[in-house]
Parts: structure tokens; C-alpha cells; sequence
């Protein structure tokens, strides 16, 4: 029996040990908590964390390869594993690239794929002589560390500016300056690669942020005309960086132009609508890429795909406790992550396919309303 070994307990892990039973496959997971939403499910845990060079080996030791459902891992150590002759995928050196937004300009500024304007300087008046070069407001960024929106901030001055970068400096935050550009919307491109060259790329996707944290994705998105750009620069940066597994490219639209944002690679929220809305979810895709197997269809199963995640509210109802109220919508398929509820976390996601694009966006909505309120409306 095929073995993967995922560093991480979260609900990611969780989706991909759901696509690992159909194909026999067997899924070791390290967790910090037996509670951690994978470790509820998956029969094979080991507890630790990814810094826990004893649970590393652990883990290393019972699987063929080991991959991940978090970037927050000590990739010094995952050099050493694969220096031991341990198979780790994405490897160590993607994963670095991964941690690292400084890192992740570089390369792809080298490589002459489109990147906003950008300063990596840890010297603020250099910092600021660009931020005044591109003109406030400016976005900073932790180069490290930061997801959902925390670790970004728009700063509209230079007094501003300077005290933000005071501070990031006296916590030993790396700062990346940014240009804030006039967006026009955001998408998504997941593309798979495995070991052996072999690459997918999915519809385009259009995700829809609320607070910084990921909240609606459509596919296939909007901005057509961008659409077989961004898949040429998908499959491009995964070849680049000698991809292995499932990532994730976000990008912004402005001035009718594409510009990467962001890359993730590993199973992503902008991807969970393939579960119920692709011939091969991205988790599937995930393990087939890991394991170095052929690579599945990509392809939508209905014209119209929308995902909604459901977040946690002040009130903190447990969408367990109105999981009736919302399977009373039909068409709605309904994935909950075994997480106790807190203002702004995600809880689960809905997902509903059809022909008419509104109207499965409105389904959609209207269930994830059902739960998150306890009522129908």
C-alpha cells in the first residue's frame, strides 16, 4: 500500500485523507492535538510539530513521501531528511521559496513572469524612497509568517510608513514594500506537477476576499481575456521551481494587466471547490502528483461552480448544531472541518453546480446563511 506522510492536522489534511480512500491510499498525518480536525478522522497519527526533529523521522520513517497541508514548517530540517534519503514533496527548497515573499519576488522577477512593483529592503529610508517613488498608499508585508490577510497592511503616509517599519524591525519581521494597485478583481490558478514532468492546469478562478480571508470562489471566473495568460504562467513558475504536488497562484487584475500575488504550494482554499465541482479534486490531484501517478482530469463537471466558505461569527454558533436547517437546501453539498467555532475562522465551505451562474452563487449563499444563523430565510 502507497504511503503519504502530511505534516499539518488541519482540515486540509483532512480533505486529502477523504480522496486517499478510494485509491488505497494510506495516510500517516503529524499533528499537535489528537483534536486537530485530521487527527479526528485519519487512524494513523503522529503527534508533534513540524520543528520536532524526532517526530519528523517518525513520520519520514512509515511513508514513501512526505507532504504538507501548511508552509509553517522548518525546511533546514526537511533538507536534512532529504539528505537521509527521505522523498519530500514539495521538496525542501520549494518550500523554502514558499515561506518567504522577499524570496518569492525574487525569483519570479528574475524569471520575468509580472510582479507588482516591489522593494525587499531591510534599510527604511531605502523602503521609503520607494514607497514615495510609487507614491502612498503602499502595502507592507511580513515577508514571513502572515496568511488570511494578517501580516498586510496599507500604510496612506510616510509617518505611518515609518512607524510600522519600526516596529516590524524591533520584532525581527523581514518588511516587503508593494505598490497598492487599482484592482480590478483577484483569481486563482491551481496547476499540478509531478514528479516526472507531467502538469495540469485548472480552470481559472475568481475568489472573492472578505477581511483578508478568502470567502467566495466562481469557476470559471471572470476577465476571460486573462485566462490563458494565466495558465501559461502557472504551469511556467510550477516547471520553475521544480513543482511537485498541487500549488496554488493567486494574482491580481489592474490595468487590464495580470500580476502574480501570491503562491501556495499545496492543497488550497481556492481549490476546494473542485471536490464537488471538478473530474479530480484538487487532493486527489495532490496525491496522484506526490506519488508521481499519472495526473487526473482537470476538467468543471457542470457549467457553473461556487463555493462558499463558512467562517465562525461574534456569536459563535457551531455549525454542527444547524447542519439540518442548512441540508435542507438541496443542491448544496456541505463540508464541515471538525473545528470549534471562533469569530473569523473557517469552519467548513458549500458547494453548488449548475448552468446559471447567479443562481448558484445565491444557492450557495443561502446555505451557508442557513448555518451560520441557525434559520432558513
Amino acid at each position: 500500500m502507497r504511503t503519504v506522510g502530511v505534516v499539518g492536522g488541519g482540515q486540509l489534511a483532512r480533505m486529502m485523507a477523504q480522496a486517499a480512500i478510494p485509491l488505497d491510499i494510506r495516510l500517516v498525518v503529524l499533528a499537535e492535538r489528537e483534536t486537530d480536525a485530521a487527527a479526528q478522522v485519519v487512524r494513523d497519527v503522529v503527534l508533534g510539530a513540524p520543528d520536532d526533529a524526532r517526530a519528523m523521522h517518525e513520520l519520514a520513517k512509515c511513508c514513501d513521501v512526505i507532504t504538507f497541508d501548511h508552509e509553517l514548517v522548518d525546511t533546514a530540517l526537511l533538507s536534512r531528511l532529504e539528505a537521509e534519503g527521505f522523498r519530500v514533496a514539495p521538496s525542501a527548497a520549494t518550500m523554502t521559496l514558499a515561506q518567504d515573499k522577499r524570496l518569492q519576488r525574487d525569483a519570479l522577477q528574475r524569471a520575468g513572469f509580472p510582479n507588482p512593483r516591489f522593494c525587499a529592503s531591510d534599510d527604511m529610508e531605502t523602503a521609503l524612497a520607494f514607497a514615495t517613488g510609487v507614491g502612498f498608499p503602499v502595502v507592507v508585508k511580513a515577508a514571513r509568517g502572515g496568511y488570511d490577510g494578517r501580516g498586510v497592511w496599507v500604510i496612506a503616509d510616510e509617518s505611518a510608513f515609518r512607524d510600522l517599519f519600526s516596529d516590524l524591525r524591533a520584532r525581527g519581521v523581514p518588511p516587503l514594500v508593494e505598490e497598492l494597485l487599482p484592482l480590478a478583481g483577484e483569481i486563482a490558478m491551481l496547476v499540478a506537477r509531478s514528479a516526472r514532468g507531467e502538469s495540469v492546469v485548472y480552470p481559472a478562478i475568481e475568489t472573492v476576499q472578505r477581511d483578508g480571508i478568502c470567502n467566495e470562489l466562481r469557476v470559471p471566473a471572470m476577465f476571460p481575456e486573462h485566462h490563458a495568460e494565466a495558465a501559461r504562467i502557472a504551469s511556467g513558475i510550477a516547471s520553475l521551481i521544480g513543482m511537485v504536488g498541487i500549488m496554488a497562484i493567486e494574482f491580481f487584475i489592474a490595468n487590464d494587466t495580470l500580476y502574480v500575488n501570491e503562491l501556495a504550494p499545496r492543497p488550497h482554499n481556492s481549490g476546494h471547490w473542485t471536490i464537488d465541482g471538478a473530474r479530480t479534486s484538487q487532493f486527489e490531484q495532490h496525491l496522484r502528483a506526490v506519488l508521481d501517478l499519472p495526473l487526473g482530469n482537470p476538467d468543471l463537471v457542470s457549467p457553473q461552480v461556487c463555493t462558499v466558505n463558512i467562517l465562525g461569527g461574534a456569536a459563535e454558533i457551531d455549525p454542527r448544531d444547524t447542519l439540518e436547517v442548512a441540508l435542507a437546501v438541496p443542491e448544496a453539498r456541505i463540508h464541515l472541518y471538525g473545528k470549534e467555532p471562533r469569530n473569523g475562522r473557517k469552519l467548513g465551505h458549500v458547494t453548488v453546480t449548475g448552468d446559471d451562474r447567479e443562481t448558484v452563487f445565491a444557492t450557495a449563499k443561502r446555505a451557508v446563511g442557513a448555518i451560520e444563523s441557525g434559520r432558513q430565510d
